[in-house]
This record gives structure tokens, sequence and C-alpha cells, in this order.
């Protein structure tokens, strides 16, 4: 077995705002809490056994300046009245030896609710089609998700999104991320 498999996994989310735009980057990410890492993105796997912790718990486990693996949503803009949404979507298996997804999902013009339904939408969709869940990808996904839960292979979705409206011609950041705790 690898040893750089994640045992835990966190979700978290922040807004910030600046005339840099980096600055607001980095805002947002200390209203997430993890500001204090380098961080990799990854693409889309949720680790078999993984387990969800809760944000609190998971920035406990995290160590200033090391290494720290996500899957992130970003979305930026300084346009006045613009809406932004950066959404992270998650799908679990019944099964726990098998692998989950991730998705990642920034917009602008989406609801904090139409960006999260969106990832989560995506998240389940690339685990039904690995474990063969027929459906359609046009339906709703109030109606895909009814689908998902009968086949009883897809045990749980969620997502984590955040959104914000644009102020005033300051840069705005938002993110959404799932954090991998080793």
């Amino acid at each position: 077995m690898y040893d750089f498999v994640p045992k835990k996994i966190f979700f978290t989310k922040g807004v910030g705002t600046h005339r840099d735009e980096l600055h607001s980057f980095e805002r947002a990410l200390r209203d997430a809490g993890i500001e204090k890492c380098n961080l990799v993105q990854v693409s889309s796997i949720f680790p078999p056994g993984c387990k969800n912790i809760s944000k609190v718990q998971g920035l406990k486990e995290l160590v200033p300046g090391a290494i720290t693996y996500c899957v992130m949503s970003r979305c930026c803009s300084n346009e006045p009245k613009r809406l932004l949404a950066a959404s992270v979507g998650c799908a679990i298996p019944a099964d726990k030896t098998s692998y989950g997804y991730i998705s990642e999902h920034h917009a602008f013009g989406l609801t904090e609710k139409q960006a999260g339904d969106y990832a989560e939408d995506l998240a389940a969709a690339m685990l039904a089609s690995t474990l063969g869940i027929d459906f359609n990808v046009d339906e709703s996904w109030d109606e895909k998700k009814e689908i998902f839960k009968i086949s009883g292979k897809i045990v749980k979705t969620r997502n984590v999104t955040q959104s914000t409206i644009v102020k005033d011609d300051r840069y705005t950041t938002v993110v959404a991320a799932a954090v991998f705790v080793f």
C-alpha cells in the first residue's frame, strides 16, 4: 500500500478583497484557514477509506509551510456588482474500498446554491459513470440525485461553495477547497 494516500480530508471556503488581485487571493485563503500552507492543486479522486473530518479538526492538523494537497476552485473579479462563485463537489461510493470523485467549479452569475448543485452534480456524474449507473445527463440534479440514491452505489454527495458580489473596483476572490491531510 502507498504511504502517500491521504487518510483524511476536510472542506473549507473563503472570500477576500484587496486592491491587488494576489492579495485578495491570499485573504480568501486566510478566510478559509489555509493561507499558511504551500498548496498543490490535484485532480479529482477521493481516496478509498478517506475520512471526512471537520474544518476545525483539519486546520489543527496543518503545519505552516507544509506542502498541502487540495482540490481547489477559485474565482476572481474587480468588476463592481459581479456575482462570483467557487465550489467543490464530492461524491463518495457506498463501497469504502472504492474511490470517489471531487469536482471543482467556478462561475460568474451563479448563486451559491446553483454553483454548489452544479459541482455536486459533476462529482456524482463522474462517479456514477465509473460505477455503471445508467442516467440521463440532461436530467436535473434533483432527478439524477434520486437515481443515484436508488442505485445504492453512491452513499453521499456534498459541496462546499463560496459566493459573493464584488462591492467596488477592488479585486474580490472566492475559494472553495477539499484539503487532504496525511
